[in-house]
């Protein structure tokens, strides 16, 4: 394991033996360079730039998607991620100046990866968040400031309640205002898909949940708790302002730092169902590098259900490739392995021949070798790495495999 990883994992008292054990690193440092512990990346490097833009429940670290990239393709070359989720291979890989087309069904996830990727003029940028943040709180002093006004707002605010039993029941009647109001003037605004991502994050922070469980709340809490992240009682959030706020300004921050590493090299990308999207006539792609769903872990629409309800996207639930809900019986396996063989297939076509296809998966199951087979793919090599510092509150630790696969 590399030096500056040991003293990391010692600083977090993680146990490196059992990594060694598992992951043989010292092959891994032989043949990419790197251990691929990662330990030792601080976590606002592990969430540099824009990719810290939303949160998003078991996307990749980007350092990860860096190092296969600059080991195996070259500037100019065209990959793709046909479950490119929040966008981390497109970023990553326009950052080294390589080509990327990603495709994923959901359109929230869809909007996260346009909000990162567009090209804004920084100066329009910073000057449309900070007036849609001014007028919010000023909306918010004149309703709920002490001023009488108040009560202008409650029959509209009522009105609009009524129109999601879900965010009535998810959020406090001042941090539901405040979402609507600022929701209600982002159409006036060019960066509009910028402000649907910082409400978005707002709203998913005001939840009436506990605060150390953002990603995964069963149900609404309105009580006073024992906050385990605080050490304390707190009670649930009731205005949502504070995060508007602080989430614009990080927003701001984060463009600003990706427009100064971003290239040229173009980044496409595409919705729908990746077993049955098509790609650009004569569109020709060097590689894949991609991480699909895990087999009965995630309910990848159910997790941003806020954002839905808010922005009225329409789920696809039915289209999602080993959602939780199907569980992780031997039914749900063959189902996800059948999903899994079509959306390679699909994009067959379009591979070069030696293509190299990388997939990274926590293969408990032991279904990618015989995924690969079936594809088409032989395969070159399997690599192994520990999952650890993970940014939500999870103390589900695993190992995971990056296979290397080329296409016959």
């Amino acid at each position: 394991m590399l030096e500056a990883n040991v003293l990391a994992a010692r600083k977090f008292n993680i146990d490196t033996a059992h990594i060694e054990e598992v992951a043989n690193t010292a092959r891994n440092i032989a043949v990419l360079g790197d251990d691929l512990t990662f330990i030792g990346i601080r976590e606002k490097d592990r969430t540099k730039h824009v990719h810290r833009l939303h949160p998003y429940l078991g996307k990749f670290i980007p350092q990860l998607v860096e190092v296969f990239l600059q080991n195996y393709f070259k500037q100019g070359d065209t990959i793709l991620d046909p479950f490119a989720g929040s966008g981390t291979t497109l970023l990553e890989a326009n950052v080294l100046g390589i080509n990327s087309i990603g495709v994923e069904l959901s359109p929230f996830n869809v909007l996260i990866q346009q909000a990162k990727t567009r090209k804004y003029e920084l100066t329009l940028l910073t000057a449309e968040i900070r007036d849609a943040l001014a007028r919010t709180i000023k909306f918010s002093q004149n309703a709920f400031g002490g001023n009488g006004t108040g009560h202008l707002f409650s029959a509209a605010l009522k009105l609009e309640e009524s129109k999601s039993e879900y965010l009535n029941t998810w959020f406090a009647k001042r941090a539901l205002a405040e979402l609507l109001y600022y929701r209600s003037i982002i159409p006036e605004y060019n960066c509009a898909d910028l402000l649907k991502v910082i409400l978005s994050r707002s709203a998913r922070s005001v939840r009436l949940i506990t605060h150390y469980d953002l990603a995964r709340p069963k149900e609404p809490i309105r009580d006073t708790y024992w906050c385990i992240k605080h050490n304390r009682y707190c009670t649930p959030i009731q205005e949502a302002l504070k995060y508007i706020e602080r989430y614009s300004l990080d927003t701001i921050s984060r463009i600003r730092e990706f427009d100064n590493v971003r290239t040229s090299a173009s980044m496409e990308i595409k919705q729908g169902d990746a077993r049955k999207v098509k790609l650009k006539k004569g569109t020709r792609i060097d590689g894949i590098f991609t991480s699909p769903p895990y087999v009965g872990i995630i309910d990848y629409h159910d997790q941003h259900r806020y954002a839905y309800e808010l922005f009225d996207f329409n789920r696809q639930d039915e289209l999602e490739i080993g959602p939780a809900a199907k569980g992780q019986g031997r039914i749900a396996k063959a189902e996800y392995t059948e999903g899994i063989v079509a959306v390679f297939k699909n994009f067959n076509r379009y591979l070069k021949q030696g293509a190299m296809v990388f997939i990274v998966a926590n293969d408990k199951y032991k279904l990618y070798e015989d995924i690969g087979e079936r594809c088409g793919y032989e395969l070159v090599d399997v690599f192994s790495r520990p999952v650890l510092m993970r940014t939500e509150r999870d103390e589900n630790k695993y190992f995971e495999k990056i296979f290397h696969f080329i296409k016959r």
